[in-house]
């Protein structure tokens, strides 16, 4: 039993156990309002609406400018797609 624990202590340390949760859900939630903030230098760009999986649903986490990775990079919204009778979230990304 201590093995275990002590295995599983490391696996967690090591972040062997990632989320790629992919929670569906019947009904989206509500997006905040917020205000746009100034861009910080004319490289960034604006990455809206994101959000992530906690527990059963999601948390809102959009609204932030980026630096692109490197240069000809582009962001790729996320998006809200069909799954059954509910939804999940496809995370954004750079391209």
């Amino acid at each position: 039993m201590k093995r275990m624990l002590f295995m599983l202590a490391i696996a967690l340390t090591c972040g062997a156990f990632t989320s790629n949760a992919q929670i569906v859900v019947n009904v989206r939630p509500a997006r905040p309002h917020y205000e746009r903030a100034v861009a910080p230098s004319p490289r960034h760009v604006w990455i809206d609406e994101e959000w992530e999986p906690r527990g059963n649903t999601y948390v809102f986490t959009g609204g932030h400018w980026a630096e692109p990775p490197h240069p000809g990079a582009a962001w790729v919204a996320g998006r809200w797609s069909k799954k059954g009778r509910g939804e999940y979230w496809k995370a954004g990304h750079w391209r």
